[in-house]
């Protein structure tokens, strides 16, 4: 077995045989990573690049070593295959606590992101994340799953319509976490997750290159899930609805089509004008799903458009509220928890820009110089209560990349589950 590689942590550059400003030196069995004015970024820099060179044993050994940099070493150190060890060293009781809390949900977000489409489908992601939060929770948490057929008949339209061209059923999971296990106990929030595991475009297909990575296009609802059992890991002790939205968008004789028309429980009827935009349909039934359960606060988050991505690149995931104070809740949070996130705009009139002249809207705009991202949020705008009061929307650009770089590997990061857990225990406090 190969021996165990020993890092420790330098303010002092380099030697300069290793080169200007070098980032690792090495001495034996011992791996120096030399910080800079951004030490956690420099840490899972240098955690990527050992995993990349083939060291897959790591014990992380010396002074300097606290929860946030022992878990940035973590990150970079991950890889979809292949098997780690990582050895963290001489802990505090509460750090060791905290630090397992994450690194459980994080491994569950990025494990079952990156798994394949054969084994992740509608079904079998709802259990997984069941069996997550019971794990976690035992008899606090109950569940109703409504699949196929059922989901036409209880009105849940837009998960019924995208995943019907599929053999596999589509399924709604609601999970309620109520710890004081008091049936009339309020629902103090509600997160929803778009669920679709896997994402042809429907009949308007995506080439083979955009299709590739289309088994991640469940990171919502993967990241909401992470970020109650990250929560949950923490203490939380507010009663939690988790809505995830499943299915498969396929081509068959059965898939929905260009075209159809679909009438939500709301009353709002919806235009079909591009059956790749199914992420917004399926997230209606959810958020109104949410919205009936009476939580005064409501996060979606899914993987939601390429315009998110254009405009925010791999690095921040996006932010839109029509609140104002949740919008700049959201941005707290994630700063509070080291991620990225950035605030892209929301008015009430960019719901305008999604006309139709056979419906109440349709499922895309189609002028010129509207925001994709922006118009895609608009849309779920129209399916939560109060004039979005209280409801936050994620549009994960930060959440999976097709190519790792010097930061993450390829697949999923779970670059999102800590902002939902924070933002979970501040509504909830």
């Amino acid at each position: 077995m190969a021996e165990m590689m020993n890092v420790v942590l330098s303010t002092q550059g380099a030697a300069p045989h290793w080169g200007e400003n070098a980032l690792l030196s090495f001495n034996g069995d011992e791996a120096r990573v030399h910080l800079d004015q951004e030490p956690l970024r420099a840490i899972q820099r240098a955690a990527r690049r050992l995993e990349s060179s083939g060291i897959k044993r790591v014990r992380l050994a010396g002074e300097g070593w606290d929860l946030e940099r022992r878990f940035a070493f973590a990150q970079g150190f991950y890889a979809a295959k292949g098997e780690r060890t990582l050895t963290f060293g001489e802990q505090s009781p509460q750090d060791a606590k905290a630090l397992d809390g994450l690194l459980k949900a994080s491994a569950w977000v990025r494990d079952v992101t990156n798994a394949c489409p054969e084994e992740i489908y509608p079904m079998s992601l709802a259990e997984s994340a069941l069996l997550l939060i019971r794990g976690l929770a035992g008899d606090k948490v109950s569940a109703r799953i409504t699949s196929g057929e059922a989901l036409k008949e209880a009105g849940h339209i837009g998960i019924w319509s995208v995943g019907r061209g599929s053999e596999r059923e589509p399924v709604l999971l609601e999970l309620d976490y109520n710890p004081s296990g008091n049936p009339d106990a309020p629902v103090a929030a509600a997160l929803v997750g778009k669920g679709i595991t896997f994402d042809s475009g429907g009949y308007s297909m995506k080439s083979s290159d955009g299709m590739l990575p289309m088994k991640s296009d469940m990171g919502g609802a993967a990241m909401v899930t992470g970020g109650l059992a990250l929560a949950i890991a923490r203490g939380l002790d507010k009663r939690v609805k988790l809505i995830l939205c499943c299915a498969e968008n396929l081509v068959s004789g059965h898939a929905f089509k260009l075209g159809d028309i679909l009438t939500y429980r709301n009353g709002i009827s919806v235009e079909i004008q591009n059956t790749d935009a199914e992420g917004r349909l399926v997230l209606a039934d959810g958020l109104l799903t949410a919205s009936e359960s009476g939580a005064p606060y409501i996060l979606d988050a899914a993987t939601l458009t390429g315009a998110a991505k254009m405009a925010l690149g791999r690095d921040y995931n996006a932010l839109f509220a029509l609140d104002e104070a949740e919008q700049a809740r959201g941005l707290a949070a994630a700063k509070a928890e080291n991620e990225k996130a950035w605030v892209l705009p929301l008015e009430t009139w960019h719901q305008g820009q999604l006309g139709s002249s056979f419906a109440d809207m349709s499922n895309v705009a189609t002028a010129e110089g509207t925001a994709g991202a922006t118009t895609a949020a608009a849309f779920l705008s129209r399916f939560v209560r109060d004039e979005g009061r209280g409801w936050l929307h994620m549009d994960l650009a930060g959440a999976y990349q097709k190519a790792g770089n010097e930061l993450w590997a390829t697949g999923a990061k779970g670059h999102g589950l800590r902002t939902i857990a924070r933002w979970l225990e501040e509504v909830t406090a």
